[in-house]
């Protein structure tokens, strides 16, 4: 049978069949009770994905990712939520959004752990290893999940995580140590945030810590779901 489109014509699009990468991001807040700030950078406008947006730092889930401990694990609803509908482990989830934070700002999230010199450091984790801290699950909530619409040039299923900028070990001001994929990186009020040039999940995330911030927490993970090509918010 070939489905019909929504105005009575065959549908004849051609399926999208871009790989859906697993993926990791991290919003780190700053001055909660005051006047809440996020870290957010700018992508490079020759960018295959999101050129030029504003975003947090985060990235596909690498097969590294699993091999490095976490210094405590997540809260068990917290572990719960990452396994729903999902292959990854939540420890490489949480591991990868650090990574991601590290490699892109220089901001060390984490907590001193003896283990950390005795990991065999893959590539990408040999900095943040020598540091003597690992991954805290404890530290991160888990706010958010979505998976890219079909139609675009690379698809992820991200997993959002939350955390205060009071658990870094580094200087919240310093970047220096960032690698190039980030630019402009800043704290930007939540006040001001709309005024920059986002991507739209992006803006329904921070709706989401806004509410949070507001006291109005939700049972679960709210979960932008296409992965079938019809979008649609669900519940983990």
């Amino acid at each position: 049978m070939i489905p019909v489109g929504a105005m009575g014509q065959a549908d004849t699009r051609v399926p999208d069949t871009t790989a859906i990468r697993d993926a990791a991001t991290l919003i780190l807040l700053r001055d909660a009770i005051t006047r809440p700030r996020v870290l957010m950078g700018q992508r490079d406008k020759s960018a295959v994905f999101m050129p030029s947006k504003f975003v947090f730092p985060g990235g596909a889930v690498e097969a590294v990712d699993a091999g490095i401990p976490l210094a405590r694990p997540p809260a068990d609803a917290t572990a719960r939520a990452l396994q729903a509908q999902s292959s990854p482990p939540p420890a490489a989830i949480i591991a990868a959004a650090t990574r991601e934070l590290w490699e892109e700002t220089g901001q060390l999230l984490g907590r001193a752990d003896a283990r950390a010199k005795t990991v065999q450091a893959p590539k990408g984790w040999r900095g943040y290893l020598a540091t003597g801290c690992l991954p805290d699950g404890v530290a991160m909530t888990f706010v958010f999940r979505a998976i890219t619409p079909p139609g675009t040039p690379r698809r992820f299923d991200a997993r959002f995580f939350l955390a205060g900028a009071g658990g870094l070990q580094t200087d919240p001001d310093d970047f220096t140590r960032a690698e190039a994929e980030l630019s402009r990186l800043q704290w930007i009020p939540l006040d001001q945030v709309r005024a920059f040039d986002m991507p739209f999940i992006t803006g329904v995330v921070l709706a989401e810590v806004a509410a949070r911030l507001a006291g109005r927490v939700p049972p679960s993970v709210p979960f932008f779901n296409s992965s079938d090509g019809n979008s649609r918010f669900e519940r983990l």
